[in-house]
């Protein structure tokens, strides 16, 4: 890539101020900071001669030209973790101005990869190999990728730093988040780095997936907690019990979690909800 980038494994991303995190690797930060996004939905540019861009971001004209300019006549793909706002919308305008083949796990949300790939998929590059890993959970449709070269995985909304990530059901699903976190410990060779959609580079991946899938089995354990001793309750009830640490500004959001944990909890038959489906519903402990 032409355009010089300092070279910071661990820096804060900051809209506007590109970083190289690896000789293969480049990051740009979209100007869209939010409670949901962080500082901004992270990109990434892979490779040298020709490059991938993952998660081409919001369609925002700033960002994108950031994008071009970065990728320097070279951008030959687009990879998408999942078609979320925040995450997809700019792979139609970056592969119009680039020429740029577009790649994903399937069409929705007004996504349409030029090629639809799933779990073992590779794209390899000149100085690269993108594997794909399908990890449903947060997106039915999710796809980490693996940037084999440096055992560093493009997380998108899979592994978030310094955030959680909401599991909104129904295409959000809690079960499959764990599995689907379970297995990035079981990769082999094991994660150097974790590159999320949001925030820093995260440089002790084994240890921040074990954290995360240790939060959400103590809140599943307090969402069941909580459940026993009213005997029967809708999501908004137990919001405040279970999320009692949480800001009430959060609470419109935790509630989707909650119904995940709830769902959960009735596929194991430790629950049973008169309407899974709706996230209004009353559920009854069956323990």
């Amino acid at each position: 890539m032409s355009t010089p980038v300092a070279l910071e494994r661990l820096g804060v991303p900051e809209p506007g101020r590109p970083v190289a995190l690896s000789p293969l690797v480049v990051r740009a930060t979209a100007p869209n900071p939010g409670v949901m996004t962080g500082p901004g939905t992270n990109s990434y540019l892979v490779g040298t001669d020709a490059v991938a861009v993952v998660d081409p971001g919001p369609d925002e004209a700033s960002h994108l030209d950031a994008l071009v300019a970065l990728g320097a006549g070279r951008i030959r793909w687009i990879v998408v973790t999942h078609t979320h706002p925040d995450h997809a919308p700019g792979a139609a305008p970056l592969a119009a101005r680039t020429g740029a083949e577009v790649i994903g796990f399937s069409a929705r949300d007004g996504f349409e990869p030029s090629r639809a790939v799933g779990e073992g998929f590779e794209l390899v590059g000149p100085d690269f190999t993108l594997r794909a890993v399908h990890t449903p959970g947060h997106a039915s449709n999710h796809l980490c990728w693996l940037l084999v070269e440096e055992a560093m995985l493009f997380s998108g909304d899979h592994v978030m730093q310094g955030s959680t990530v909401v599991i909104a059901p129904p295409d959000g699903d809690m079960g499959h988040y764990l599995e689907s976190l379970g297995r990035l410990l079981a990769l082999d060779p094991p994660l150097d780095a974790i590159a999320p959609g949001h925030g820093s580079l995260l440089d002790a991946p084994e240890a921040t997936v074990r954290g995360i899938i240790d939060h959400r089995l103590t809140r599943e354990r307090l969402v069941a907690e909580a459940l026993h001793g009213v005997r029967r309750a809708r999501v908004d009830d137990l919001v405040p019990t279970v999320y009692a640490d949480v800001h009430e500004a959060l609470y419109p959001v935790a509630r989707y979690s909650l119904w995940a944990h709830l769902r959960k909890l009735g596929d194991e038959g430790r629950a049973r909800g008169d309407d899974p489906g709706d996230i209004e519903t009353t559920w009854r402990t069956t323990a």
